[in-house]
Parts: C-alpha cells; sequence; structure tokens
C-alpha cells in the first residue's frame, strides 16, 4: 500500500487546524499532490509561523479563519466545501498550556470535535474523516513498554485527557451514527513531531531556536523524560495512507491507529539538547530546577499495526529528522522561498524508500 497521487489529485479535501504546524504540511503536501483543499482554523498561532511564510493560503482553495467551537460557521464552511475527506487536526495541542486554561482545552478538543462530527453527519458528500488525537492520550503508567492502540484510554492532564475523550466521542459517533451512513472515521497518534515552521511555546527544538536567537541558555524541564520524537513528515504519510485506505477499502480500516517512530529513537530529552547544541558552536542547556506541572517520564508507541495493515513505516532516523530540521530554519533566516524549499523536503522524503 502506497500514497496514491492519482488518487488525491482532485479530491475535496476539509482540514481543520490548517494553520497550524501540523495541519500546514499536510495542506502543502495535499495540495502537492493536486488535492482541493479548504481549510478552516483560527489565525496562525505564532508570528511568525508555517502558514505565512509557505504563502499556503495561494494553494488552498478557501481558507476560513474560523473557531470549531462555533458550530454555525462549522456547519456553513462544510456545506460550502462539500468535501470527500476529512482531517481533523484543529486542537489546543499544548500540555502546560492545558493546566492554565482547562475550559478552554476541553471545549476545543472535545466540544470541537462532536461540532464537526455532527457538521459531518449532515454532509452527504463525506466519505472518510481522520482525527487526528495524540501519544498522549493512553493511561500512562509509565512503563518501558510502548503503548498500542487496545491499551486503555486516560490522561493525567487536561490536555491528555481531552484528547482520550475526543477519541472516546469518535468511537461513539463511528458505532452511533456513520458506520449508518457509509462514512468511514479513524483516529490517528502520533508521537512528539519536529520539524521546520514549528516556532510554538513548550516546544523543544523552538526553544532551543529563540535561546540561539536571543544568545541564551536554552532552560529544560526534564531532561530525562523519554518521547517518541519523529519528523513531521512521518505521522503526515501515516495519516494521508490511512485516509486513503478509509475511502477506497472502506471500514476495516475505521479505528485506532498509532504512527510513532522506531523504538530506538524514543530518547531522552537531554539527549536532543546535546544533539542540537552539538551543531551549534557555543550553544548550551541546563535543567530548569523550579517545581513544575505533572508531565509523563517515559512515553512509546507501538506502530505494528500500521506497519502490518497498512505498510506504512518510519522512514528517517531521529539524527536526520533533527539535520532536515535545523536545515529548514537555516533557509528561512537565508530568505529562501519556503514554499519551495518545504515542497523540495516532501520531495526528497517521498523517494525516501528505507530507514536512514
Amino acid at each position: 500500500m502506497v500514497i496514491d497521487q492519482q488518487f488525491w489529485n482532485g479530491k475535496r479535501v476539509f482540514l481543520t487546524g490548517h494553520t497550524g504546524f501540523k495541519g500546514g504540511w499536510l495542506a502543502l503536501w495535499l495540495t502537492a499532490m493536486g488535492a482541493s483543499v479548504h481549510g478552516y482554523s483560527l489565525e496562525p498561532p505564532t508570528k511568525p509561523n508555517f502558514f505565512t511564510v509557505t504563502d499556503l493560503q495561494a494553494r488552498l482553495i478557501s481558507h476560513t479563519v474560523g473557531d470549531i467551537r462555533d458550530a454555525i460557521a462549522l456547519q456553513a464552511a462544510i456545506d460550502i466545501a462539500r468535501p470527500d475527506i476529512v482531517f481533523h487536526l484543529a486542537a489546543q495541542p499544548l500540555v502546560r498550556y492545558s493546566y492554565e486554561a482547562p475550559v478552554d482545552t476541553y471545549t476545543t478538543n472535545v466540544i470541537g470535535t462532536i461540532n464537526l462530527l455532527e457538521a459531518i453527519r449532515r454532509c452527504e458528500s463525506v466519505k472518510a474523516v481522520l482525527n487526528i488525537t495524540t501519544d498522549k492520550c493512553y493511561e500512562n503508567r509509565e512503563w518501558v513498554w510502548p503503548y498500542r492502540e487496545n491499551e486503555p484510554l486516560g490522561g493525567y492532564d487536561p490536555y491528555s485527557s481531552s484528547k482520550a475523550c475526543s477519541e472516546i466521542v469518535t468511537a461513539a459517533w463511528r458505532r452511533s451514527y456513520f458506520h449508518v451512513q457509509g462514512i468511514h472515521i479513524a483516529t490517528a497518534r502520533a508521537g512528539n513531531v519536529i520539524g521546520g515552521g514549528d516556532w510554538a511555546a513548550d516546544r523543544l527544538v523552538p526553544d532551543f531556536l529563540r535561546a540561539l536567537d536571543a544568545e541564551e541558555m536554552l532552560i529544560i524541564r526534564s531532561p530525562k523524560a523519554i518521547r517518541p520524537w519523529q519528523h513531521v513528515l512521518e505521522p503526515l504519510s501515516g495519516y494521508i495512507l490511512l485516509a486513503q485506505a478509509l475511502y477506497t477499502q472502506c471500514g476495516q480500516f475505521a479505528e485506532a491507529w498509532n504512527f510513532g517512530p522506531e523504538e530506538q529513537d524514543a530518547r531522552p530529552v537531554g539527549w536532543i539538547a546535546d544533539y542540537l547544541c552539538s551543531k551549534i558552536p557555543g550553544a548550551k542547556w541546563q535543567r530548569n530546577t523550579e517545581v513544575q506541572p505533572h508531565e509523563a517520564t517515559m512515553l512509546k508507541l507501538d506502530s505494528s499495526k500500521a506497519k502490518q495493515l497498512l505498510q506504512w513505516s518510519p522512514r528517517l532516523k531521529l539524527e536526520h529528522a533533527l539535520d532536515m530540521t535545523l536545515s529548514w530554519f537555516q533557509a528561512w533566516k537565508c530568505n529562501e522561498d519556503m514554499g519551495a524549499y518545504s515542497l523540495k523536503q516532501i520531495s526528497t522524503y517521498e523517494q525516501t524508500n528505507y530507514y536512514f
């Protein structure tokens, strides 16, 4: 099973969260294959941002600025787009911010998801839906084994819990409504993504780059915490492949899926910081000794299911993923055409058929 560019050429796609980091890369990839992409999202969350520096709006059929908690506006946008396929990436995506704004986190990640599913239920054109959640939706037991799709859902913090709720909501709409309507819906859980164009707060690589620009030392909260790091194109390739399978092979793929890195790329935060510092002369980091909100120490994903049933697998070793990320930001600083540069990285990734 491979990504079929002819399949995507001309497909009508509704994509929430297209102004975000992952959503922006997904929109760019889909439009490069000829898909007619309609985006629905809040304004870009940072300045600068991937959406703006790649001039992504020029590639979209429509760009609607809206909140997924606004059910009326969301329904109107879906009705206009009449999509074949829906990708749901709009979310409040930050763990630490969820402690500060739990109500916004739950209303966005749960009620927003319900609003979208209800809008889809009223739209006869939709055949396939993919709800992107997170690796943090599992009930984390701090064990060394990677989590599989059949592990219990949970979440210590409001963000993780809200994404587990989004998974449960999706399963309920699948069983209660969509299977009767012939709409095939799945969920996808990825690792900690890195890549060019991410300027979000409280993320390791953007924090590192901000510290460099400010000529300051990088401050790290939990250097021993282990995360499943992966380049953003890795899970996106899984999302595209899964959506294609949902559309062409019907309900057998309508369930939950992990798209994580190889287990050896689940590395401590401190290892990532050391690698980044080794690439920049004079760059250093130190641990933040202040008391921090709870975050999981150990988290890994088991992607055996995707490997066996979708023939999907990671293509980039972590070192290469980090190098690609740094090269993207270097190109941006050199005022290159970042739309063209990002498309070049996608093309290079597509031609990489082995893990290196």
